[in-house]
Order: C-alpha cells, then structure tokens, then sequence
C-alpha cells in the first residue's frame, strides 16, 4: 500500500506546571501524567497480548474500555468469547490505539505510539503507515470532526467515542492519503466492526459520504468565507482552533498569506534535530554517522528524516541528543552574549526535561563554567540528571521562584540565566498535533503569571551586569512582549534590552527588527521560538 510516511519524532514535549516544555527534547522514558500512566506500568508482551493476533474480534463489555492484558478485546462480561474472525489489519488497529488513547486518556501520541508500534511488532512501511495514520489524523482533527458532523447528519461529539475514533481515521485516508477509496472504507467499517459492532452500516454510510467530495470540496462546502470571516475561513481549511489562528496573525502582523503558510507548515511532518554536543560530537560527522543533513543555522544541528534516534550510538553515549534547532539557537546564544566580569555561574532556572541545560553544560565544560539546573518536577529533575550526566552541572530539585530564599539559590549570583518559561506550546503544534486541541484561552492567564514570577526571579538572581535569556516556544504575544515588559516592569531590578539579532547566525533571514527574535516553522525550519535578552544594569 503506497502513502505518504510519517515516522514519530521521539521528541519530548513536556508538560510543566500546568504548561508546555516544547522545545523537542526527550532525554527518557518519561509517561504521560494522570490516566496517562496506564501506558507506562503495563506493557503487553508483543503481538500475542496487546494486538492478540489477527484472528481475534472484540469480546464486547463497555465500548470504549481499554483492551484486556490478555489479549487486545479481552472477554466478555460473563466469560465468554465471539466466535473469531478476521480483525482490522494491524496498522490500523495500531493507530486506532493511539488516537483513542489521546482522546480518552489524554495521553500524548509520541509517548505511547511508539509502545504500540513495539508491542504489535510492526518496523518499515507499516510502522510508517501506522504513524502517518495517528499523527495525520491527530493534526486534521478539527476539519476531519466538520466533515464528519455534516456527513453523519449529526455532531461529532455524539457518536460513540470509539466509532468517532474509527471514523476519524477513516476520514483522514480518504482525504489526504493515496488509500483507494474502496479500502479506505472497508478497511474502516472492520474496524468499526472490532470497536462498535453494532455502528457499522452507520460506519459505512457516512464515509462514502464523506468519499463524494476531496478535501478542497469539503472545505468549500463548510468553511466560511474568506471575505467575511478570514480567521474562521483558515481555521476550518487548516485545522487550526480560531482562537489560535487568530493569536498567530496577530504577531504576524495581521498578514493573512504568511499565517497561511505558517498553518501549512504546521500540518507537515517536521524532521527530527539532533544537537552534537560541544566538544564531544561534530556536527558533519554525527550527520555522516546518521545519515542526516547538517543543520541550516545552529552549527550543531542534524537533520533526521526519520527513524529511531534513540538507537544511534552518539545519541546512546550523551554525546548527542534529540532537540529542536531553535532550542538549540536560543540556548546557544545566551552563551555567546558578550559578558564583562566573571563569567563561571551559569543558571537554567527552568530546566526539565534537560536539553538545553545539555547544551548549555557541554558549552560551560569548554570554558570551565558551571551550570545550576533547576527543575520543580522530580520525575523531570532525574530527567535532567540523565541528560547532563558527565557534564559540569548540579541539579536542584526546587521551584526557581524561590531565588534569594533558598541557599542554593541566591541573589546576585549568576552571570548567565535562563528563563524557558514553561508555556502553551503554540510554537511547537507540528511536533504535537494534539496540544492544539487541548489548549484553551483560559491557560494563558495562569501560564503567563507564571512567566512573570521566573523571570523576576531569573532577574534577582543575576549579577549586576550579568545577563537573563528568556525564551518560550510559543509566539503568542502575552507570553512574549507582554511578559518581558511586564516582569522586567515589575521586578525592582534595573535592566536593558539586548538586541537579540546578533546572537544568532549571520545571515539568518526573518528576525525582525529587534531587539527580541521571534523563530518560524516556515521560515526558519524551527520551532517557534520566541528570545528577549536582558542585562541586569
């Protein structure tokens, strides 16, 4: 079966304090939080549990439960079995796993896809067909759930969330991949017939419903229009929530073609970036070993396009790990900021799970520097400890707020801060499809107090002279401009604007007019990173 392939990224992008850490980085084997945890503590032996095979059909009991240990449909309530027959192919069982555990236990796709992909034994083109069905369907969602609405004659959110799942992934083959139609459908109504036996004639309607128009029909048919309501016009077409949409051209300056191409980009499988560490890895080299690209600005990037990075031996002995390029810009350039005086204190003040305190560390081991890594999770602090392992950084497991009060941390100390403000995320929707879902305005309020309280705190802790880099991965402008202002408005402690630019490779186009640098997927290939540097007068 030809498609096009999309391969998980194994990038972690975390959640901190009712925020998003999304700077591409995973230094374990961290599982998803809450209900989430399901995936980590029980694992299926492989193809004979988890996926039972390809004889085995539902067992019934309570639609929507997950699947029994002993097999992926369990049994029945009363112990009894339904006779066996030929079940969905397992590709698409597998990434039907995947998008039910995002919606019913909020689990992330890159965290618990991978497990299923192991424990059903899939590797090449069907792990690729798999993954491109998960994270498609995943970043399609709301235009699929608009087309679904209005082909079932129904709202989405009353189906059968397992039936609405099916649907979902039925929905994504017809529409943008080459699946022929015919199999697209039959191959759906299966696994209706696994997950909701009783939906399947409902099944079969609504997708060849949904199979009359191509995906440029639908839109036509049920997005407004782009003269009365541009942002509703493009959230629809692009599958992006208003809010968002609206939030991105705003810091785009209300052009409209640009925040189209950004949503373009955002729907696009994103390479995996390696950082090769100072001092222990060449960049070209890694690049060689891996089969990659180097990177376009940070001169310690590689590009991926895909794979297993975790499997490769730089990444496995520390002297590499997975990293989004823009992190490892904005990383990169509090470190090469000119500094007068000392120069051997360095501080990230919100460090899980630990990438750039990676960096940072294997920079600080060729100028013999020190860096203090703070991190308030303790599941995120061992993170962070594995990931510098062998690197000249100290991890304290405190809240970073609590500069002046705590010994470890005191006033006037450091000489370069880092401030990666735990955030919404929105700079990082390509490598996380379903955060865009679950974001609402109402995180903002929180999240951006938060910002404000580290970086006053990133502020008392740095010396007089020294300098704070205060970095989000999301461009939404009350967690940037208006935070920066705000925090250093606020703090009591004197300090200037550092023009960003310059920090920054030469000849990187799009930066802006200063002093703050604000990076886009589409026009730097990176995460949306947004940088403000400041020195403390």
């Amino acid at each position: 079966m030809t498609s096009p392939t999309e391969r998980p990224t194994g990038d972690r992008h975390s959640a901190g304090r009712s925020g998003e850490r999304s700077d591409g980085e995973r230094f374990g084997s961290e599982r998803p939080g809450g209900r989430g945890d399901r995936f980590g503590s029980e694992r299926s032996g492989g193809r004979g549990e988890r996926f039972g095979g390809r004889g085995e059909r539902p067992s019934g009991g309570q639609r929507g439960d997950r699947p029994a240990r002993g097999g992926q449909w369990g049994d029945r309530a009363g112990g009894d079995r339904r006779p066996v027959r030929p079940a969905a192919d397992l590709p698409r069982q597998v990434a039907y796993e995947a998008v039910a555990a995002v919606h019913r236990d909020d689990a992330y796709a890159n965290l618990v896809l991978p497990l299923f992909l192991r424990d059903a034994g899939l590797t090449g083109r069907d792990a690729a067909f798999a993954t491109e069905l998960t994270y498609g369907t995943l970043r399609h969602l709301g235009t699929i759930d608009a087309i679904l609405s209005d082909a079932a004659g129904r709202d989405v959110q009353r189906i059968d969330p397992p039936v609405r799942d099916a649907l979902r992934l039925g929905a994504y083959q017809l529409l943008h991949t080459r699946v022929p139609a015919h199999a697209a459908v039959s191959s759906t109504v299966d696994l209706v017939r696994a997950v909701g036996p009783g939906a399947t004639g409902f099944a079969n309607a609504v997708l060849r419903e949904v199979s009359g128009r191509d995906a440029d029909a639908w839109v036509a048919k049920l997005a407004p229009s782009a003269e009365s309501d541009p942002i509703g016009h493009l959230a629809l077409a692009y599958s992006h929530p208003q809010w968002i949409v609206r939030a991105f051209a705003e810091t785009l300056g209300g052009d409209l073609g640009e925040t189209t191409r950004l949503l373009i980009e955002n729907n696009e499988r994103p390479p995996v970036h390696l950082c090769a560490r100072p001092g222990l890895a060449d960049a070209a080299e890694l690049a060689d070993a891996a089969g990659g690209a180097p990177g376009a600005f940070s001169p310690y990037a590689v590009y991926l396009a895909g794979g297993a990075p975790g499997d490769l031996p730089a990444v496995a002995q520390g002297r590499a790990h997975v990293q989004d390029e823009g992190s490892q810009l904005v990383a990169n350039a509090l470190a090469v900021a000119p500094l007068d005086g000392p120069d051997g204190h360095w501080l990230d003040l919100c460090a899980g799970p630990g990438g750039k305190s990676g960096l940072l560390g294997a920079l600080a081991a060729q100028r013999d520097a020190r860096v203090t890594a703070v991190e308030v999770s303790e599941h995120r602090a061992r993170l962070v400890t594995q990931a510098t392992r062998g690197l000249p950084v100290t991890v304290l497991n405190i809240d970073g707020r609590t500069v002046g009060a705590d010994p470890d941390l005191p006033e006037g100390h450091f000489d370069r801060v880092l401030v990666d403000a735990p955030c919404t995320g929105l700079g990082s929707l390509r490598r996380r499809p379903e955060s865009r879902w679950r974001r609402q305005p109402s995180d903002l309020p929180p999240l951006t107090r938060l910002q404000r309280e580290l970086l006053a705190a990133a502020l008392r802790a740095t010396r007089p002279g020294g300098l704070v880099a205060y970095v989000t991965c999301s461009p939404h402008t009350v967690e940037t401009h208006v935070t920066v202002t705000e925090a250093a408005r606020r703090s009591g402690v004197p300090v200037d604007f550092v023009d960003a630019r310059p920090l920054l490779p030469a000849g990187m186009p799009g930066l802006g007019a200063g002093p703050t640098v604000q990076l886009w997927p589409h026009r730097h290939g990176t995460d949306a990173m947004f940088l403000a540097m400041l020195r403390r007068t």
